[in-house]
């Protein structure tokens, strides 16, 4: 459950950051970037949450790589390496979305 929540809010707040990221740099280069072209309505909103729901199927199908990797790698049967496993596999899912605001950021 925190694993879901945890991605949740990290898609609410990088796509947050992406429209406010679009919107500066829309206002700031009105020659080169037209400002209809990154409008956001309804339908694009939902469009983007219908494609990170199914991101996050994905992300839960590799969260069950956790175990596969605790079977080979934890050989002392760790209980402390189980949660350094789990704690590396939640942030590194939790800052991935936040790649396509950097990645704007740097590009558009």
């Amino acid at each position: 459950m925190k694993y879901n929540v945890g991605l949740v809010i990290a898609g609410i707040s990088a796509f947050i950051l992406y429209i406010t990221i679009l919107e500066i740099k829309s206002g700031m280069d009105t020659q080169n970037m037209d400002p209809e072209k990154y409008e956001f309505t309804l339908f694009t909103t939902l469009f983007q949450g219908i494609g990170y729901l199914i991101m996050m199927g994905i992300a839960n199908l590799f969260y069950f790589l956790g175990p596969f990797s605790d079977k080979i790698f934890n050989r002392k049967n760790s209980e402390s390496f189980r949660n350094k496993l789990y704690t590396a596999g939640f942030w590194f899912s939790c800052l991935l979305p936040f790649s396509v605001p950097v990645l704007v950021l740097i590009f558009v």
